[in-house]
This record gives structure tokens, sequence and C-alpha cells, in this order.
């Protein structure tokens, strides 16, 4: 009987080692070797300062800044500790109440007409309520409102949105999109 629990504690400790020790510090060593960018977050620096995560996004309130996709994670939004939706249906009335409210919100900010669309993105949070981007038309939404807060011609800012938009991966998968961050960061370097 001792010779079987002997033979079990030390598989468990080899294990543990092997498992719990040596694998993770070869895969963290590995990606810190090939791809050490994302590995550690991707990070967006600032002046040698991180600033944020590409992947990650971030409340901009300043109308001076392109805004952001709603979040629903944690009471402030974009908490990545609370990432998640609102589980709110389709046909539920406070999400119905809070998208109306969020459009005419982007209308007021943009100097649109009442009828005039708004992007779902700009007024629908992500599953995880932490979606970094948003739509080349949510950004071109706004780009008349942040040329003429930030005194810049449109082309000039139309052209930032252009370079900043990421095309479909492979070509086929996901849809182009816009790092608010990024493009944010750009628009400040522009303006300096």
């Amino acid at each position: 009987m001792l010779k079987h629990w002997t033979r079990g504690i030390l598989m468990f400790v080899v294990m543990t080692l092997l498992t719990g020790l040596a694998y993770p510090l070869v895969v963290t060593g590995l990606a810190q070797l090939i791809f050490p960018a994302q590995a550690n977050g991707s990070l967006i620096y600032k002046d040698g300062q991180a600033v944020g995560s590409q992947l990650i996004g971030q409340n901009f309130n300043d109308p001076r800044y392109f805004q952001s996709r709603p979040s629903a994670a944690g009471q402030e939004g974009y908490n990545a500790a609370a990432s998640g939706g609102s589980n709110l249906g389709p046909t539920n009335q406070d999400l119905l109440k809070s998208i109306a409210e969020r459009a005419d919100n982007i209308r007021k900010q943009n100097g649109l007409n009442k009828d005039q669309e708004v992007p779902s993105d700009l007024v629908t949070a992500s599953g995880s309520g932490l979606d970094p981007d948003i739509t080349p038309e949510a950004a071109m939404l706004q780009l008349p409102r942040i040329a003429k807060m930030r005194n810049l011609p449109v082309e000039k800012v139309r052209s930032l949105i252009q370079q900043d938009t990421t095309t479909q991966q492979f070509g086929i998968l996901g849809e182009p999109r816009v790092n608010v961050l990024r493009l944010n960061l750009d628009l400040d370097s522009l303006t300096k």
C-alpha cells in the first residue's frame, strides 16, 4: 500500500512541476520571444508612457475627440474587471430607451437632423463592453465636428480616418474598423 501512495505522490509532484511550472514558463517565454507586444497587452504608448491598450476601449468625453462605442462594463463603463454586455434583449424597453437617448445625443453633438440615421456601433455596446473599435462610417459621421473643434481641414481629418482604418483580415474576415484610441492619438499629434 505504501508503494502505491509513494508513486501517487511522486506523480502528483512531477505533474505539478511539469504542468504548473515548466509549461507556463515555456509558453510565456515563447510568447515574449515571438509576440512581445501581444504578450504584454498590446499597449499603445505616447511619449514613452502607456496610455491604453489597442484591445480595450476607453471613454472619450471631450468633444474634440472621436467618441467610442458605448460600454456596459461596470458602473462608469470601460471597466475591464467588469467586462460584459447589458444582457438586455432587443425588445427590452430599457435598452430601446437608452439607444434612443444615445442616438439623440450623437445627433446633437454632431449637428445632425432629428431623423438622420446613426450607425449602430455608436448607440449599442458590444458583448464585452470593451470594444476599442468603431466602423469607418461612425468615424466619418463625427468628422465634421472634429474638424470644426480642432480647426482642421475636413480632408485632413478624413485622410487620418482612412489611414487608421484596418481592413478585413485576409480580405474576408471581420469588417473594416477604426481603433478609437489610436485615431485620437494621431489626431493629437496632428494638432500639436
